[in-house]
């Protein structure tokens, strides 16, 4: 899943290198200090003493590059796997395991993710102004692996659920603290190992860079969601398996970094060039707010910090500024993105997860988004935008933005319409003062039912019908009692039950002397949370009963008793183990078990052996996962032409030592997203389609917001700073004021020490 780009906070002064140096350094052979290339001609060229040396292109290719950079980028590789797999399952754990609901398990990911995000500014600060990069990954790497550890344990069914809850807390928020602490700092870290003379090497180097941090996160993606799904222990889904491994991923990834600790060229900690703005900033109003009152007004209220600030860095500010205003309302797009971890991985486990012969859990939909990445990147670049300047239109970074915020309104659009066919289904839960019902005729021959106030099955009910749907009976109170009257063969029979609002019963009619007998059975409505088929049995034998489905085994009590529902998993139940004492149950077929469905199946005597009737109580999901597809790939579009774009912009429009700044603030758009995920999960109430249409509605605003902002935004122009404040100039200024500014303490301190 994308991740706006926060692993370049730390080191900012060395992103800007002047393009022009590069070319004249390439050719040049490296310094004997340079750590580079230093074997480059013992380890890449073999002697043919019939010719000049023969070139071996990838042990040049290895050796022209300091080792220390394969220790961080199989490090940055092991910690994205490690990561990323823990977010996969995420969601599934807070519903199936710590059975929190959908809303607050789609605000407990919100949460962790928006944690993710503010901590690469905590980091960069910590990093430049502290530790340095190098400490700062070595120890976070240590409370990531602790955070790990908190979230295994919390995956042990014997702990007990209090211990579970207080563990994934402690754990997941150490894992966040650990993973935006090292990010901020490791591909700035793997920069530092290279000189400033070899800028092309360096390049190519974060794009192995990103390119092991995506397949980190593209194997987690399908890897770990098997493992919750297929690997089974404590008799249920192994989320402890599923743990497990990002644990192990991440103690790799911090022994290998640790390993290379001989090997790296650390720079010292330089100060954080965030800490500065800040400072000025708050210089600027306090200074305002004190002297406002006695001095004339300046033309901006950031030239109240000229006292102490340089007026370079002042300027700088207002530039940054002034594209910050255009980010205020990004925040929402950021909002949409992320939900592909949270609720639309919970539509999948309401969809059939069979794409022909290939069954998907619905945790691995999410691995759409980076698949699709690889391809459209390439084609936005190469082919559409090309395409659209030749209709004469121009592509600026703003409109791309612009657009691609629509493509996720459109996302949304998708993902509404897929869940209102999801509804159809869904059993409807009754409302207050209601009740649902359903009959299951037991007794051969067809049965009529009176109740006092309606008549809610006017039709006779035939021997083993399977019901059509539940019918909505009015109860007037919280809870009722109600007589029904049961006519058999010409005889009437009185069934008294008592019914709660809000709930769904099953009336079980079966054979008493010469007439019926009636029971009542709770029923869950509810579609299994990983969209698994849910069974129970109902046995009319008069021996008790053992069923064994698959994983499952139902134990059956004689006398038209109910077993337990369970969830099985999807497929064909042709031969189904059954075992009873008289030896009269053999193997059943159950037939098509389907995503989302649950049955009833009734135990009977079939030609002296035991047949399994079935009963549908809530209909198969019968749209496919494949419906998803649409709506990954119109945010995935969104995704190139936002936030790619959007970077690119932000860099494009900011000094150089100001970049971080920008970073920052990109990070923190993507952070409140998730907290307007988090309020909207748990405040607004909506049905699921409703809440995907609010999002859309909210974010077209946004874009036509945006869209105004842009129409009066002015290209700011960096490269005019050096004109309208050299550096030299102001590093001068900067100096006599400071001398200016102790001469006067001076001065102050004799007058003060003067009788």
């Amino acid at each position: 899943m994308g991740r706006p780009g926060h692993q370049l906070v730390c080191g900012p002064k060395k992103v800007a290198t002047p393009p022009e140096k590069e070319t004249s350094v390439v050719e040049e052979p490296p310094p004997p200090d340079a750590n580079i290339g230093s074997s480059a001609h013992s380890a890449a060229e073999t002697q043919d003493p019939s010719g000049p040396p023969k070139k071996v292109w990838w042990k040049d290719w290895w050796s022209n590059y300091p080792i220390s950079i394969w220790f961080i980028v199989v490090h940055e590789f092991c910690e994205a796997f490690s990561l990323d797999g823990i977010k996969a399952v995420l969601t599934l754990y807070f519903l199936t395991y710590l059975h929190w609901g959908q809303d607050l398990s789609t605000a407990a990911y919100h949460a962790f993710s928006s944690l993710c995000y503010f901590m690469p500014i905590v980091g960069a600060l910590v990093a430049d102004s502290w530790l340095g990069n190098y400490k700062t990954i070595f120890y976070m790497c240590i409370v990531y692996i602790v955070g790990h550890a908190a979230m295994l344990l919390s995956a042990i069914p014997p702990l007990g659920g209090s211990i579970h809850i207080a563990s994934s807390l402690l754990g997941l928020t150490l894992i966040a603290c650990g993973t935006g602490c090292t990010d901020a700092c490791t591909s700035a870290f793997g920069g530092d190992q290279f000189q400033a003379e070899h800028v092309s090497k360096r390049e190519k180097f974060f794009s192995i860079y990103f390119s092991l941090r995506g397949a980190g996160s593209f194997l987690a993606i399908i890897i770990v969601p098997i493992l919750r799904d297929k690997v089974q222990c404590f008799g249920d889904d192994c989320f402890a398996a599923a743990f497990v491994v990002p644990a192990a991923f991440m103690i790799v990834a911090f022994v290998v970094f640790a390993a290379g600790r001989s090997h790296y060229r650390r720079e010292p900690p330089q100060g954080n060039i965030l800490k500065e703005v800040c400072k000025c900033i708050g210089f600027a109003v306090t200074n305002r707010w004190r002297r406002s009152k006695h001095e004339s007004s300046r033309k901006h209220w950031l030239d109240w910090a000229e006292d102490k600030y340089s007026k370079r860095l002042i300027l700088e500010i207002k530039m940054v500024f002034s594209v910050l205003v255009l980010f205020i309302p990004l925040p929402m797009f950021w909002a949409l993105f992320d939900q592909q971890g949270s609720r639309w991985t919970l539509q999948a486990t309401k969809m059939n997860m069979s794409i022909g012969a290939l069954s998907v859990t619905p945790d691995q939909m999410q691995l759409l988004n980076p698949l699709l990445n690889v391809f459209l990147v390439p084609i936005f670049g190469f082919v559409i935008y090309p395409l659209v300047d030749l209709c004469g239109i121009k592509t600026s970074p703003l409109r791309k933005m612009a657009v691609g915020m629509v493509f996720a309104v459109l996302a949304f659009g998708v993902a509404a319409l897929v869940e209102v066919s999801l509804m159809k289904t869904m059993v409807e839960p009754a409302p207050a003062g209601k009740s649902l019902l359903q009959v299951f005729n037991l007794r051969q021959g067809d049965v009529r039912l009176g109740f006092p106030n309606g008549d809610p099955f006017p039709d006779p009910i035939p021997y083993l019908q399977d019901p059509p749907q539940y019918v909505t009976l009015p109860l007037g109170a919280p809870s009722s009692n109600i007589s029904i009257d049961i006519s058999f063969n010409g005889a009437s029979s009185a069934c008294d039950v008592t019914f709660a609002q809000q709930e769904a019963y099953s009336l079980i009619l079966h054979p008493l002397a010469n007439g019926v007998q009636c029971s009542l059975v709770h029923d869950d409505i509810r579609k299994d949370d990983e969209g698994a088929p849910l069974l129970r049995f109902v046995n009319t034998l008069p021996e008790a009963v053992s069923v064994t489905v698959g994983h499952e085994m139902y134990n059956v009590l004689p006398d038209y008793s109910v077993s337990t529902q369970k969830a099985v998993a999807w497929g064909e139940y042709n031969t189904v183990c059954c075992r009873s004492k008289s030896q009269t149950c053999s193997d059943l077929n159950l037939g098509l078990l389907e995503f989302g469905a649950s049955y009833t199946f009734i135990l009977g005597e079939d030609s002296g052996r035991v047949a399994a009737h079935k009963m549908v109580d809530v209909q198969a999901s019968n749209v496919s996962i494949a419906w998803q597809i649409p709506q990954y790939l119109l945010i995935t579009a969104g995704e190139v032409m936002f936030s790619v774009t959007g970077l690119e912009f932000a860099y494009s429009q900011a000094p150089a030592n100001m970049k971080a700044v920008l970073l920052a603030a990109w990070l923190l758009t993507a952070a409140f997203g998730d907290i307007i995920v988090l309020i909207v999960a748990k405040g607004a109430g909506l049905e699921q389609w409703e809440e995907f249409l609010l999002f859309a509605g909210l974010l077209l605003g946004v874009v036509i917001m945006f869209s105004c902002m842009a129409c009066f935004y002015t290209d700011v122009q960096p490269e005019y700073l050096d004109q309208l404040c050299p550096e030299g100039e102001d590093k001068r200024r900067a100096g006599e004021d400071e001398r200016e500014g102790e001469d006067e303490h001076a001065a102050e301190e004799e007058h003060n020490r003067s009788p």
